[in-house]
């Protein structure tokens, strides 16, 4: 009987230690090892192999997933590197498990953002072309125009990204604050697109991902509920589902 062989982001993710595109980026660095050999690039993991990050070994799951929703304050960089960046989620939260952030929420801004150590759920929810509503309540440095809201919401190119923003919803709250949803996530997007019309971004909260509220004070967590993973998985049903899916359709592209 042949054995079962898994690919080692495949691996690591789902053992709950980081996504697969986290993954690949520390096997192409060199900080994984397969019974102390650093291997290469999609190479694949049997059950009697150790594998380790950094020398710590990382074991198959035997635990339910974590999935929190954070409140994440003005600061607090959204990165997993805990021995570079002072100011980590991973060392604020200081949650008993591994876990890793969904997404980025840039450093000046605040608000919501996911939690887990389930790295299959991350691409499901972050690619742009699966759809997925993010909201923001932005305030700027000048009174809001109509025409401000009109560009805003029809698309703006961004000369430095060399990309076009999606068309989203966008509605003036008061003569300085708006509400903003994006089905992208471009690298920050809301500031850049703000910046292209003369507007400078005085605050960012981001409120809701999907059909998650954010409804837990400043620096706070909690652990979505038994109904709001339900709809989540509903949601992203028909979501692309890995990074290796993503490959093979290129590779499927680049054959014709």
């Amino acid at each position: 009987m042949s054995q079962e062989l898994k690919r080692l982001n495949k691996y690591l993710s789902e053992a709950g230690y980081c996504s697969r595109r986290a993954a690949d980026r520390l096997i192409e660095v060199g900080r994984v090892t397969i019974n102390d050999v650093v291997p290469e690039m999609g190479t694949k993991v049997a059950s009697e192999d150790v594998v380790k990050v950094d020398g710590e070994i990382i074991g198959e799951r035997k635990q339910d997933f974590v999935y929190l929703a954070f409140n994440k304050p003005v600061g607090i960089v959204c990165t997993t590197d805990t021995r570079v960046e002072k100011d980590n989620i991973i060392d604020y939260i200081n949650y008993p498990k591994r876990i890793f952030p969904i997404g980025r929420l840039d450093k000046p801004s605040e608000g919501l953002i996911l939690l887990t150590d389930d790295g299959d759920i991350v691409n499901k929810i972050l690619r742009a072309s699966n759809n997925h509503e993010k909201e923001y309540i932005v305030t700027v440095d000048q009174p809001i125009s109509q025409t401000f809201i009109e560009r805003m919401s029809g698309g703006i190119y961004l000369e430095d990204l060399d990309k076009h923003t999606n068309k989203c919803k966008v509605k003036k709250i008061d003569k300085y604050t708006f509400s903003i949803i994006l089905t992208q996530g471009l690298n920050r997007q809301i500031r850049r697109m703000c910046e292209y019309c003369n507007y400078e971004v005085q605050a960012l909260k981001r409120i809701r991902i999907m059909n998650i509220m954010l409804d837990v004070p400043v620096g706070k967590y909690r652990e979505l509920t038994k109904a709001e993973f339900k709809t989540l998985n509903e949601l992203i049903s028909d979501s692309t589902k890995t990074y290796e899916a993503s490959q093979n359709n290129t590779i499927r592209k680049n054959r014709r």
